[in-house]
């Protein structure tokens, strides 16, 4: 049961994460229960669990955390294609600016069983903090984890559930708002690289 006591505007020092963050994860969104959306009005983006295997965070202790993610997936929830390689002359200008092909988001996600739910297997649930159009299933997502915001908790009713995912929400908005965390949104990792210092332009 969640605690009674007020929850905090947010987690994480102010000057930015400290160990054992960030983490990263990354892999491709796959279906996931199917109760996000059409039970919880949260929307989620699953990743496999084996994606927590990489970097030695199979032990990561299960509960709600916050970060950024990077996503094959414009703005409307539409796949974009990496622009494939060709050695055949171009017959029209480049353009000025070339179409990217990563798009960055902030996101809160739950890595745990969600005891609600009785859930017998183990599960990474990214709610993306933007309104996509549509699914994007099969897109790749890179995964920065900055945060914890708070254990798993099982609850009384639904209503109680959604509630508490509507505060990790806000929390998890106001941490990364921070100097300290938001310039972690333009680090090389999110759209490929192996930055991880936090490097780079913030913003999509």
């Amino acid at each position: 049961m969640p605690p009674s006591t007020p929850r905090p505007l947010t987690t994480g020092p102010p000057s930015g994460p400290e160990a054992p963050f960030p983490l990263k994860l990354s892999g491709k969104v796959v279906k996931g229960f199917g109760r996000g959306s059409s039970e919880l009005g949260i929307p989620t983006a699953n990743i496999p669990i084996a994606g927590l295997t990489v970097g030695g965070h199979a032990d990561l202790a299960s509960g709600v955390y916050y970060g950024f993610v990077g996503l094959n997936v414009t703005p409307d929830g539409a796949l974009i294609a990496p622009h494939p390689i060709t050695t055949e002359p171009s017959t029209s200008p480049s353009p000025s600016t070339p179409t990217p092909t990563i798009h960055t988001y902030p996101a809160v996600l739950s890595i745990g069983y969600n005891p609600f739910y009785k859930n017998t297997v183990r599960s990474v649930e990214v709610h993306v903090l933007h309104a996509f159009a549509r699914d994007f299933y099969g897109a790749h997502m890179q995964l920065l984890i900055l945060g914890f915001v708070r254990p798993e908790y099982d609850y009384v009713s639904k209503e109680a559930l959604i509630a508490d995912i509507r505060e990790d929400v806000q929390v998890a908005r106001r941490s990364l708002a921070r100097e300290g965390y938001a310039r972690w949104e333009g680090d090389g990792y999110l759209r490929g690289g192996e930055e991880g210092e936090g490097a780079g332009d913030v913003g999509s």
